[in-house]
């Protein structure tokens, strides 16, 4: 398994986030979750550290899912880092995301928000592990 890939997913993860919730759409969603949720505004240390963890934790299991694969599996058909990262999240994250928002009476423009970054942000996690291969 290659750590370092795992490590550079978790970051680019966390960087799609800073520019989705940032200038992409954190004033829409502030929006939606309306003056509630001004706490939304600000994310605590606390908040951002558990977000990291936790694209580590997402990181590390697909670094374990692409060593299975192994390398000249990967070097031949280099498209299966962003056809299995994207699917993860389109069959995984995305369906567990809009079921939780449905049962919450989350708007559907919050639901589509949030699906999208993790949509992207699990491609991004393809990109770092495609560039350190």
């Amino acid at each position: 398994m290659n750590w370092l890939a795992a490590i550079l997913a978790a970051v680019f993860a966390f960087g799609v986030g800073g520019l989705w919730y940032g200038p992409l759409f954190g004033r829409a969603k502030l929006e939606e979750v309306g003056p509630g949720g001004l706490a939304a505004r600000r994310a605590p240390a606390r908040t951002l550290s558990i977000t990291a963890a936790l694209l580590v934790v997402s990181a590390t299991m697909m670094a374990h899912m692409f060593a299975r694969f192994g390398e000249g599996t990967l070097a031949a058909k280099p498209w299966l880092y962003f056809m299995m990262s994207g699917g993860l999240a389109l069959a995984f994250v995305v369906p567990a995301l809009l079921i939780s928002y449905t049962h919450q009476r989350l708007s559907t423009r919050l639901a589509l928000i949030d699906a999208g970054y993790w949509v992207v942000s699990y491609l991004a996690m393809g990109v770092a592990f495609w560039l350190v291969g």
